[in-house]
């Protein structure tokens, strides 16, 4: 063996054990070959908690004055549509209805020939 070569693998052997201790000592995962893991994914803090709290608080879900009030809106518009002759239909006169009774009165499929 040459002085070059013995050199080489102290050195290298300084430079493995240098990562190693590192890695103890500031808490991380040694990988030497480089190889894709799932590591530092896995590492981060869990951010739901934190992203919520910048979110001020939905007053809408928990105020019934505001549940009412949004009420109130609704059935003004729903009255205002049905004074112009736009509101929902009665039970039984929507498209649906209107469909199924054009088809099921052909003029040659009478009952009680």
């Amino acid at each position: 063996m040459s002085l070059g070569g013995v050199k080489s693998m102290l050195a290298e052997a300084a430079i493995k054990g240098v990562a190693e201790a590192r890695a103890r000592i500031f808490g991380h995962i040694l990988n030497p070959t480089g190889q894709r893991s799932a590591h530092k994914i896995l590492r981060k803090k869990l951010i739901g908690e934190k992203v919520s709290q910048w979110y001020p608080h939905d007053i809408r879900h928990d105020d019934p004055l505001v549940m009412a009030q949004k009420e109130q809106e609704r059935l003004n518009k729903l009255e205002m549509l049905k004074r112009r002759g736009k509101g929902p239909p009665k039970k039984g006169q929507g498209k649906k209805a209107a469909k199924r009774n054009k088809v099921s009165t052909p003029e040659g499929s009478k009952k009680g020939k």
